[in-house]
C-alpha cells in the first residue's frame, strides 16, 4: 500500500486519508507514522480516519469522522484545536449539520455507484452534490464512483474537489492516472 500511495503522491495527490478500520492500534500507529513520513516528504496532508488519538500522536494534519465517530467539537477539544476536521456525509441534512457542528470540510457521497459505498444505499447523484455545495460555506468534496470522465461534472456542481480511492489505487499506472486526475481537478 505504501508503494501505491508513494506513486499517487508523485502524481500530485495533495492529501491522503488512512482508513484502515480493522487494524489494531499498534499496527495502525506503525502505518500512520510511516505514512506521515511519506506524505511530509511530498508536501501532502495526512488525515486519519476516526482516530483523533492516532492523528495527534503521529502529527497528522487532520482527522476524518464518520457517522459513528465522536462529535466534531469533542474531536476538536481532544486535539487541542490542532487538527483539521472532516466529516463524511450522505445527505444535504448531514452536510449542513456537519457545518453547524464546526467541521472544516465534508465529503459527500456516494455521488455515483461504487461497490465500496453500497452500505450507504443508492448514489446521491450530482443534483444533491450541487445543492450541498451551494448551501454549505465549507468545502464539499465529492466521493464515490468518481472516474476521470466524471471529474468535470463533479466540479461543475460546485464540489471543491474529489476524494478518490479505487480510481487511483486500482489503476494500472497509479502515477500517470493520478497526474491526469490532478490536471482535471486544477
Amino acid at each position: 500500500m505504501l508503494e501505491a500511495i508513494d506513486k499517487a503522491l508523485q502524481g500530485g495527490v495533495k492529501a491522503v486519508q488512512l482508513r484502515e478500520k480493522n487494524f489494531g492500534i499498534r499496527e495502525l500507529l506503525d502505518l500512520a507514522y510511516r505514512m506521515r513520513v511519506l506524505t511530509a516528504s511530498h508536501g501532502a496532508r495526512l488525515f486519519i480516519n476516526d482516530r483523533v488519538d492516532v492523528a495527534v500522536a503521529v502529527g497528522a494534519d487532520g482527522v476524518h469522522l464518520g457517522r459513528t465517530s465522536m462529535p466534531v467539537q469533542a474531536a476538536r477539544k481532544a486535539s487541542e484545536k490542532r487538527l483539521m476536521i472532516g466529516v463524511s456525509t450522505h445527505s444535504l441534512k448531514e452536510a449542513q449539520q456537519a457545518e453547524v457542528d464546526g467541521a472544516d470540510f465534508i465529503t459527500l457521497g456516494p455521488v455515483y455507484e461504487t461497490s465500496s459505498k453500497m452500505q450507504y444505499g443508492r448514489p446521491i447523484g450530482i443534483h444533491l452534490l450541487s445543492e450541498a455545495a451551494g448551501n454549505c460555506m465549507i468545502p464539499v468534496f465529492a466521493i464515490g464512483g468518481i472516474k476521470i470522465g466524471s471529474i468535470q461534472e463533479v466540479l461543475e456542481q460546485g464540489a471543491y474537489g474529489a476524494a478518490l480511492i479505487s480510481a487511483i489505487l486500482t489503476a494500472e499506472d497509479i502515477q500517470n492516472t493520478t497526474e491526469e486526475f490532478v490536471r482535471k481537478l486544477s
